[in-house]
């Protein structure tokens, strides 16, 4: 009743408006010491139950610009509301029983999501996609639990255990969790994109190779070796996938100290970049300060080789033979040539190369516990194997049941959930 009592105090509908739940009312937000009037406003009265946290809710709808809305703050303020901390909406929709934390962490991912295909997935798990699902799996194990706790109770009272059946069920659910699991990797680089470092030698065509895939001059060009001074970035989104290609400084032996520095931050790009994209330029072939490059790539972190300026390399437009490396693409940053075919290969190298039929995709949370649920469910089914008393077999499996009710909520700690909404945006 707060919410409405601060809204008939600072809010004045005139003629005979009627404060009814769901219905919007024109007025003034008014100053109720000075009766100044801070802002021609429309407000909306939502009753609970019938709101987004299921408590009463009130709306103020007010002209754009920071000292109306300013104004208008800190009467709400001064008439005993409080700033709503990151996610304490969709906390209190959790709490209330409006959301289960499926639904409000795919809140959080569609507010923050980065692309089409991210908010696709978003609003799949907005509509209750991947709660159903994981409720499904939840309650499989739910019956089979119940099986063998049974028939430890009650053995005597109850027809033999159908051992195979339950093996193949616990099997059959296992096996849906680890293409969850699998799935959850492509769920995050269509969440948070890939981070690709493009480094090479000075004017083999960094920044020409940016400014084309950005389609807008983000980057200097320039004959002068040297010309990128800083790291300069860029967001683009392939395929559904955000990718941030970061330009670095052309990494080279110099006493410039400006341009030590752009170096520095090249390197601090390479070591925290998903890809690495080695450009080389074609008309020079390979070079040792190529191979220099490559070596500096740390291991294991996927690379492209790209080998530039293909129309002016003459025919065939690749590395010479014999040569350490070969190229994976040729490519004219400046001609447009090789752009799609150089963008899919680095998808493909970093995995994400997308289901068609992606519709759910567990974030970190959720892939964490599946795993644990997963990896629990193995050890149920060692115990199967191994013939073990049903005791045994009930251990893990319900630890699995634990697991994928902590994913939906339905067994989950107050600190979990504090770290879960503390991510969520201001006010919501």
């Amino acid at each position: 009743m707060a919410a409405e009592s601060i809204g008939r105090r600072l809010f004045h509908a005139p003629g005979r408006q009627v404060w009814e739940s769901h219905r919007v009312l024109y007025g003034h937000v008014q100053d109720p010491a000075s009766g100044e009037r801070v802002d021609e406003a429309l407000l909306l009265l939502m009753r609970a139950p019938r709101s987004f946290t299921r408590e009463d809710v009130v709306e103020l709808h007010c002209h754009g610009g920071l000292i109306a809305v300013g104004r208008v703050l800190e009467l709400v303020l001064a008439a005993g509301a409080r700033r709503a901390a990151p996610g304490e909406f969709s906390q209190r929709a959790f709490l209330n029983g409006r959301l289960d934390l499926t639904r409000a962490e795919a809140i959080s991912e569609l507010i923050t999501a980065r692309s089409r295909r991210a908010a696709q997935l978003a609003m799949a798990g907005l509509d209750g996609g991947l709660q159903r699902r994981i409720t499904a799996l939840r309650e499989r194990l739910l019956d089979q639990l119940a099986e063998l706790e049974a028939r430890v109770d009650f053995e005597e009272d109850l027809p033999p255990l159908d051992g195979s059946a339950v093996v193949a069920a616990l099997q059959a659910v296992q096996g849906e969790l680890e293409r969850l699991v699998a799935q959850a990797g492509q769920g995050r680089l269509v969440r948070d994109g890939l981070k690709v470092a493009i480094v090479g030698r000075p004017n083999v065509g960094k920044s020409s190779l940016l400014n084309a895939l950005s389609q807008q001059d983000r980057a200097i060009v320039n004959d002068q070796p040297g010309t990128t001074r800083d790291l300069v970035e860029s967001e683009l989104v392939f395929h559904g996938v955000p990718l941030t290609l970061l330009d670095t400084a052309g990494i080279r032996p110099t006493d410039d100290p400006v341009e030590r520095l752009g170096i520095e931050r090249s390197r601090e790009a390479l070591a925290a970049a998903d890809l690495v994209l080695l450009l080389i330029d074609l008309a020079d072939g390979w070079t040792a300060a190529d191979a220099e490059l490559r070596d500096q790539i740390p291991e294991g972190l996927p690379l492209v080789i790209a080998g530039n300026k293909a129309d002016l390399a003459g025919e065939p437009a690749s590395c010479p033979a014999g040569s350490p490396a070969s190229c994976d693409v040729a490519i004219s940053a400046l001609a447009g040539a090789g752009l799609e075919a150089l963008v899919e290969l680095m998808l493909s190298r970093c995995g994400a190369g997308l289901e068609p039929g992606l519709v759910v995709a567990l974030n970190a949370r959720q892939r964490e516990l599946a795993a644990a649920a997963a990896a629990a469910l193995g050890r149920s089914l060692e115990a199967a194997a191994a013939q073990l008393p049903l005791d045994f077999w009930t251990i893990d499996l319900r630890a699995a049941v634990g697991s994928l009710g902590e994913i939906t909520g339905e067994t989950v700690s107050e600190a979990v959930l504090d770290r879960v909404f503390a991510r969520f945006c201001i006010g919501k």
